[in-house]
């Protein structure tokens, strides 16, 4: 921790080249995180299931992605430092302390740690795993969280068992994991920080990390505060999890870029150097904040998400292959052998580490030269879903009414008519979102003052969530299944 000068300047031993953002610096302690074998793991779990199967460049891993998330993760926490040390040596002609750059550099590589984490525990084909059936029941076990972490799960990360568990439990699980065996604490990190500032958790952070928050508060605020930990905690979280995080913000770029598409491009630079740490004293908040110019690089990259979303995302062929993977899943795990090792992975690290896209496509392979007439065989052979319809926005009553005047029109069975259907998700900011404002600067006063996204800008208003559904007709080779 005494070299955070050359840290904040750069002073890292290696470099990823990455074909989204260039060159990534890493530091030996992150190097030695990725060489471990359990988050290695990634490189063999692609970062959109089997979109490549409908846009061919869509391999990239979530490997990559993890490691992009950490190097956006810290230019938007140094972006928002810079800003403010200009300020304090232009403006108020404040001195930095050294005890605060001491904090700036601490928190920056718990951020990077946590943002390189953050997905570290997805399984094969990423979120379509969670929603095969088979594998939700298996993952309904009430004793499944106990199992999965033993007589490790230290006392401080949760309150009690969840009930249901989900990708970012095991991401916690394989983050602590990945943190003890690389003895980060070595390099002055304690590891319950990093995991504090992840998803699920509600531990309370080290004394260190309190320090710090204490002279970091300094920092931003000049003055001193009982509930700074907690303040800053939340604001670092944010950056990890928010409306506009890291996570989104290279999953955009990433995914565009490998899909050929460029609706999902915005300029990550002009966001950037419009973030701010915004404090509003009388609530007290502290969380992100974008200057009023900065506003339509916000809208940008919210509806470059939103299009994401309905234009590749839930492209129709792409959700007809997801079907057909999430059944094909199913298929296989009839395989008694197959399906106690799988139940073997999910409590068992070990184990859980080879548990990737290629082990299912192997089981794929095996099942679909026994049986033609199978799921598995749909997807070895990219046999697509013949698609019939698109509808929006429907219930589920009339997703089924539906399904009967497509199957009616087409002579088959309901049975032969299948749905699936996305969120066209577009932001939570609405009238009340509080987790990100705007700074205004009044004309006459000279003053800044914190706004309400919605107070500053009618954009929001103009879109709402939604739901894309599309039907589809069996494939002859599934139609007696």
């Amino acid at each position: 921790m005494e070299y955070f000068p050359e840290d904040l300047l750069g002073a890292h031993s290696k470099l990823i080249m990455d074909p989204v953002h260039g060159g990534i610096p890493l530091f030996p302690h992150e190097v030695t995180v990725i060489d471990h074998p359990l988050f290695q793991r990634l490189r063999n779990i692609c970062q959109n299931d089997i979109l490549s199967l409908v846009f061919p460049g869509a391999t990239h891993s979530r490997f990559l992605h993890s490691i992009g998330v950490m190097h956006v993760g810290e230019r938007i926490f140094l972006s928002m430092v810079k800003s403010y040390l200009e300020t304090r040596h232009y403006k108020s002609k404040t001195k930095t302390s050294n005890a605060q750059f001491f904090a700036i550099d601490y928190f920056n590589k718990v951020i990077r740690l946590a943002c390189l984490l953050h997905d570290s525990g997805h399984s094969s084909f990423s979120h379509q795993f969670t929603r095969v059936s088979s594998i939700k029941k298996m993952m309904s076990d009430p004793d499944l969280f106990k199992k999965l972490w033993g007589n490790q799960l230290p006392d401080e990360l949760y309150e009690s068992s969840p009930d249901v568990i989900e990708h970012e439990h095991y991401s916690i699980r394989c983050a602590y994991q990945l943190l003890m065996d690389t003895d980060v604490q070595a390099s002055g990190i304690n590891p319950i920080d990093v995991l504090s500032i992840m998803e699920t958790t509600s531990s309370t952070p080290s004394d260190l990390f309190c320090e710090h928050a204490s002279h970091f508060w300094e920092f931003i605020v000049g003055e001193t505060n009982n509930s700074a930990p907690i303040l800053v905690r939340e604001l670092l979280s944010s950056i990890i999890s928010g409306e506009v995080d890291a996570d989104r913000a290279d999953y955009m770029l990433r995914d565009g870029f490998h899909s050929s598409v460029t609706i999902g491009g915005f300029n990550l630079d002009h966001l950037l150097s419009n973030l701010r740490f915004g404090w509003a004293p009388s609530e007290p908040w502290l969380g992100l904040a974008v200057t009023s110019k900065g506003l339509s690089a916000l809208e940008d990259f919210v509806y470059s998400r939103y299009q994401m979303y309905r234009h590749v995302y839930a492209h129709k062929t792409a959700l007809g292959f997801d079907w057909l993977l999430r059944e094909a899943i199913n298929e296989v795990l009839e395989d008694q052998s197959i399906s106690d090792y799988v139940q073997l992975c999910l409590t068992d690290l070990n184990e859980f580490r080879y548990l990737t896209d290629n082990y299912f496509w192997e089981c794929f392979r095996n099942y679909a030269r026994k049986k033609p007439a199978s799921y598995a065989y749909c997807i070895i052979n990219r046999v697509k879903l013949e698609h019939i319809d698109t509808q929006y926005d429907l219930g589920t009553e009339q997703i089924n009414a539906n399904k009967d005047v497509l199957a009616n029109k087409l002579n088959i069975t309901v049975d032969d008519v299948v749905t699936c259907t996305m969120n066209a998700r577009f932001s939570k900011i609405r009238e009340n979102f509080n987790q990100m404002r705007v700074l205004v600067k009044e004309p006459i006063s000279d003053q800044h003052e914190l706004k309400l996204i919605t107070e500053v800008s009618s954009f929001f208003n103009k879109f709402t969530d939604g739901t894309i559904t599309h039907f589809y007709r069996k494939p002859s080779v599934l139609v007696s299944l």
